[in-house]
């Protein structure tokens, strides 16, 4: 396996608040990095301090202790995170919603500019080029207003690829967003970390997406530290749980515990998408469900013509999960 690049190295990072009383730390002696060509998935309870952390990182707010190198190599540098080498993307709400979507995105060129604060060819092909990165071209002048939710935070992330930096910080990406949105906006960001060799943080509450997308996971929670791994090792290693103290859901599964309510064994047989759906069914209906097995009644799931079918002991066929719902309830 090739050496990976550290392009952000945290070293005895201490995060928090300086107050009057004493400090409140968050997080102490963080010692990790984001690697270029990898999306890096921050998780944790509400309120464990992962808008603290990323808003360090970014360089607008000050560390308690400890430091933040930036650049790969040789080349790091401790100062703090320089426009050429960081962009944020946060939850704020966009302010100026009368402005068009170009006009955002080449906000990002604006650490490139000097004094007379004018686009350059080579500025507007950056912009042009975040937006096809992105798939909003046929948005570009669109005013902002006219933007759903969704599209609105494809323009912001656009406007992170402008800038053009090897890293990218983003708050909460996905909050506001429909399901549909929240899978685009994790599918892109996983693509662009792969693609462009960037190194993207993302501090996220989406569990589900975050284990089927990112390549490793900052997860808080024990103490004032992170436990770090790829989702599966920690997933596997139960961490997951002991953070989050599931309440009926099991993560190893993917499912909502069901009570088996009604005191009545079915066995089912089948393969695919239909099994796994019958078996949700049955099991929210209060059924256990169990592989075949004699004195059962057996439910075959079967699919022929592209039409399915389910049959109660080779006998009785329905062709909607509902009426084989009603027969048994």
């Amino acid at each position: 396996m090739a050496n990976k690049t550290a392009l952000v190295s945290l070293h005895q990072l201490s995060v928090g608040y300086a107050l009057p009383a004493g400090r409140n730390v968050l997080f102490e002696n963080l010692g990790l990095t984001l690697n270029a060509g990898e999306l890096t998935c921050f998780m944790g309870p509400n309120g464990v301090g992962k808008s603290t952390l990323i808003r360090t990182l970014a360089g607008l707010q000050k560390a308690l202790s400890g430091e933040v190198h930036y650049g790969a190599g040789p080349n790091q540098s401790p100062k703090g995170p320089l426009p050429h080498q960081v962009s944020v993307v946060l939850t704020d709400r966009i302010a100026t919603v009368q402005m068009d979507v170009r006009e955002l995105v080449s906000f990002g060129r604006y650490p490139y500019m000097g004094w007379g604060i004018t686009l350059s060819k080579d500025d507007q092909q950056k912009v042009s080029e975040a937006l096809e990165e992105v798939h909003i071209q046929h948005l570009a002048d669109k005013k902002l207003y006219e933007l759903s939710d969704g599209q609105q935070q494809m323009v912001m992330i656009a406007r992170a690829l402008a800038q053009d930096t090897p890293v990218i910080l983003l708050d909460e990406p996905t909050a506001h967003l429909d399901l549909n949105n929240r899978v685009e906006v994790m599918n892109l960001l996983r693509r662009l970390a792969r693609k462009l060799n960037k190194a993207i943080l993302i501090a996220t509450h989406e569990l589900d997406l975050a284990l089927q997308t990112a390549d490793l996971i900052w997860l808080a929670g024990r103490g004032k530290t992170l436990v770090t791994g790829i989702p599966e090792d920690l997933v596997l290693s139960g961490v997951f749980d002991e953070v989050f103290q599931f309440k009926g859901y099991d993560l190893k599964t993917g499912k909502i515990s069901h009570e088996a309510y009604r005191d009545k064994m079915i066995s089912l047989q089948g393969d695919g998408h239909a099994y796994l759906w019958t078996r949700n069914a049955l099991e929210r209906n209060g059924f256990s469900v169990t592989s075949p097995g004699p004195s059962l009644p057996h439910i075959d799931v079967v699919e022929k013509d592209g039409h399915l079918r389910w049959i109660i002991n080779q006998k009785t066929s329905f062709d909607t999960l509902q009426s084989l719902l009603t027969h048994f309830i």
